[in-house]
């Protein structure tokens, strides 16, 4: 059976529409991403095998070109759709933040984040440079390093920081375990850069930890935010 012989309150199209786009589950926001199946497919049921080939709908979007164009019915052109539409979520994200103050928006911070580092297997640190109003001016990628690690360099997050003009900086890196609990490396780090960055001046605002996805696509603590638990 067809998509479009389903009851209209089960096509993708028509539930976002009715409910809007929350109400739609991984494989039907991705089966409208996909708008046709192949013979003997449809969309959706296309979406579950994406779904359960990469794990995830992060494992999805992470997937490299040669990966996901290895799936039949998929080719390149869908593959740059994908990755130009998550760019756009980012890059729309960013120019909210840089029109408010990033510590009234916990919620727009922690889905750039996610958007940001979400789908990464190595951990990467990150500084979010903020002007004297807490609106984003930037944000720069200062290590990557391999699975459970990354070598963060005081002096290079200065020069950064001075470089953007910066006023103050909210950090963040991933912990592609998926646990989000700061380690004692963490918060040494943190308070290294903390008292770096207080000789000029420039406030450490918070570390942000940010998770994995899980085969579900679910996140039980997405982003860990060292501020909110005391930790800084």
């Amino acid at each position: 059976m067809s998509i479009r012989d389903w009851p209209a309150d089960d096509r993708p199209r028509e539930k976002l529409l009715a409910r809007g786009a929350r109400a739609l589950t991984d494989a039907e926001l991705l089966a409208i991403f996909l708008r046709t199946g192949i013979e003997g497919r449809s969309a959706v049921e296309l979406a579950r095998d994406l779904l359960a080939r990469f794990g995830s709908l992060a494992g999805v979007v992470a997937a490299d070109c040669a990966d996901f164009t290895a799936v039949h019915g998929l080719g390149e052109a869908k593959y740059v759709q994908l990755q130009a539409a998550v760019e756009l979520s980012r890059r729309a994200l960013a120019t909210a933040l840089s029109e408010r103050p990033v510590m009234g928006s916990p919620e727009a911070v922690s889905d750039y984040l996610r958007l940001v580092l979400g789908f990464e297997s190595v951990e990467i640190f990150v500084a979010l440079w903020l002007d004297s109003q807490h609106r984003l001016i930037a944000m720069d990628e200062l290590a990557r390093g391999t699975l459970g690690q990354a070598s963060v360099y005081p002096r290079e997050v200065v020069k950064s920081a001075l470089a953007r003009q910066a006023a103050a900086v909210v950090f963040a890196h991933n912990h592609p375990s998926g646990v989000t609990t700061p380690s004692a490396a963490d918060r040494q780090l943190t308070a290294t850069l903390k008292s770096a960055l207080a000789l000029i001046d420039v406030r450490v605002l918070d570390h942000c930890i940010v998770g994995a996805t899980n085969a579900q696509g679910e996140r039980s603590r997405p982003v860990h935010s060292m501020a909110a638990c005391g930790e800084l």
